[in-house]
């Protein structure tokens, strides 16, 4: 016996996409700019579904239930694809659509006569799965289109960005220590260099967010020397502040240009939130197994709340204020710093300041650990 419901929804399936359009346009802001093709598009191809899972003339075996729901899967994963592709379109807005679509076609087969129980359990069930599908893939595919912008993004700013230093050094070179035009040129460098280094973690993020990975290549590295170099710039950019702590050299194996990266990006940390005008002092010290490197701030303490959400992509503490950046610098730190196998942790205290201490083992990491479908990274 075929069902009438599903009859009903087959004869009117055109009628129900006019109305649904009506409203559409009606109702949601994205719809008025599209034409009817597209605003239309896998709905019809859902409607069709609809009348197949509405049929009892049709065997439900097992097999022709899991054939139904990768089907509808894949219409309601069309439907969230092309939806995201249009910029006006909201999750809200693609959900709403689902929401009119579900109140037409009840509206319309029961001009003739009431649905049965069953008949609107499986239309809502149905529509509810379809909005699940299309908002899942809607959300994917604005992902994808968010990670591919930012990754061109930050890939078009570094060809102007390396022009801009390469040309400031220059201009450097043509004024003395304090000439005053020195100074500014000087700041001028340091500016670039930050912005370079938020592109930079930009673009590692993307990478990592996309499951890409960064492959480091090892290599045999002092780790005073390390320090000292990066002491030597930030003191040059921030005005003398930071003091380096070392009894010896440390010799270890790591991807230099990362670790430096690490320390860095924790550095300015703590000039963004230390307190000002106060010595930033980085240890080194190491034992037959761990080597040490401490970061160390005056200030006010991190608050355990603050200490939860720090290595979070994207998340920033509410002392952050107006302070630049893109609340990445030490997600990428804590990220750079597990692919050396190590780890980073904090300790803030009332009166002691704050501390972030990296650990790192003190034997030979080999570069054969590493993932073979990482991607090589400077």
């Amino acid at each position: 016996m075929i069902n009438r419901a599903s009859e009903r929804l087959q004869q009117h399936a055109e009628r129900i996409m006019r109305l649904w359009e009506e409203r559409a346009r009606a109702e949601i802001s994205a719809s008025l700019h599209q034409n009817s093709l597209i605003l239309q598009d896998s709905l019809p191809q859902y409607l069709d579904f609809l009348v197949t899972e509405l049929s009892t003339a049709i065997a439900r075996t097992s097999t022709r239930i899991n054939a139904d729901k990768v089907e509808s899967d894949r219409i309601g994963r069309k439907h969230g694809r092309e939806r995201a592709g249009y910029a006006d379109y909201s999750i809200t807005q693609l959900i709403l659509e689902y929401q009119i679509l579900r109140q037409v076609v009840c509206q319309v087969l029961e001009e003739e006569a009431p649905l049965t129980t069953r008949e609107r359990d499986i239309i809502i069930s149905s529509i509810e799965q379809a909005v699940n599908d299309a908002a899942t893939q809607f959300s994917q595919t604005l992902s994808e289109i968010q990670e591919l912008f930012m990754v061109t993004l930050t890939h078009d700013l570094k060809n102007p960005l390396n022009i801009i230093k390469m040309g400031t050094h220059l201009v450097l070179r043509r004024f003395e220590r304090g000439d005053r035009h020195y100074d500014v040129t000087a700041r001028m460098i340091g500016a670039i260099e930050r912005l370079d280094g938020m592109i930079q973690n930009l673009l590692d993020t993307s990478r990592l967010r996309a499951g890409q990975g960064l492959s480091l290549t090892f290599e045999n590295c002092d780790l005073e020397q390390l320090l000292q170099e990066v002491v030597e710039d930030l003191n040059f950019a921030y005005e003398e502040r930071f003091v380096l702590v070392s009894a010896d050299a440390v010799e270890t194996r790591c991807h230099r240009k990362s670790l430096r990266r690490v320390i860095e990006n924790i550095a300015t940390n703590a000039v963004k939130y230390g307190a000002p005008d106060t010595p930033i002092t980085l240890t080194l010290q190491h034992t037959a197994t761990t080597i040490h490197i401490t970061i160390h701030n005056e200030g006010q303490p991190i608050s355990s709340e603050a200490r939860s959400i720090l290595f979070q992509q994207f998340r920033r503490t509410k002392t952050a204020g107006e302070q630049e950046g893109w609340g990445l610098g030490l997600f990428l730190a804590k990220s750079l710093t597990e692919m050396h196998q190590g780890t980073i942790e904090v300790e803030s205290a009332e009166g002691k300041g704050t501390s972030f201490i990296i650990t790192l083992p003190a034997v030979p990491i080999e570069t054969s650990d590493l993932q073979p479908n990482q991607i090589e990274n400077g």
